[in-house]
């Protein structure tokens, strides 16, 4: 039996975004296939940092590992892109710093999750959120260039929710930094096709963020 944790952020505990909606979480469950389950550790709101405690709730027989985290890492730093007074070059040192955080926290995420040995996947921090400004927007490059190098270091699959919830409906009306029921069905619909089809084996960074048609028109 095959069995998939998610760790992270709302990015995968989206239920109070999507009242009444199924979460992403209740779509992955109703997508795999017997005899895959699947269990959510993710947290709303949770930092880079923080998902090292969702591990000491790592159910014994999991067997498939995804994270999806950053978001909240990046809102923290949100100020540097927002101060309208900083200059080129100051705006760049403080992005580098931000950065240097998240790399830090980051890799000694990857370091404890590793030592697990079980198949891992990482997802990309989405970057079309209705309104986001161009600046945000930018920011959001230098963390996913961690996330990316990481994945290419360690020979990782990455969902990359860039290319997937790329639409103003793949965000909550609730909140537009969060899922919708419609990103969340995309969001699970790669999280199906790197966990069903990803050769783990082979230890390569293999980037997916392509949704079928039926998808993008239901």
């Amino acid at each position: 039996m095959s069995h998939a944790i998610l760790l992270g952020d709302s990015i995968f505990d989206n239920a109070s975004y999507v009242p009444g909606r199924p979460a992403v979480i209740e779509q992955l469950r109703a997508w795999l296939p017997k005899p895959w389950r699947a269990t959510l550790l993710a947290v709303d709101g949770a930092v880079t940092a923080s998902v090292l405690r969702q591990l000491d709730r790592l159910p014994h027989d999991a067997t498939h590992l995804v994270i999806s985290v950053g978001g909240n890492d990046a809102l923290g730093a949100s100020g540097l892109v927002a101060d309208t007074r900083s200059t080129a070059a100051r705006g760049f040192q403080e992005l580098a710093a931000a950065q240097a955080e998240f790399r830090r926290d980051y890799q000694a995420l990857l370091r404890t999750v590793l030592e697990e040995h079980k198949p891992t996947a990482l997802c990309t921090i989405y970057d079309a959120v209705p309104d986001l400004p161009p600046a945000a927007v930018t920011g959001l490059s230098a963390f996913n260039d961690v996330i990316l190098r990481e994945a290419a270091r360690h020979g990782l699959p990455v969902l990359d929710l860039r290319l997937l919830c790329d639409e103003a409906r793949d965000y909550s009306e609730l909140s537009s930094i969060e899922p919708s029921e419609i990103g969340g069905a995309k969001i699970v619909q790669g999280l199906c096709r790197v966990l069903l089809t990803h050769d783990f084996a082979q230890r390569q960074c293999v980037i997916y963020g392509s949704v079928t048609p039926a998808a993008r028109m239901s």
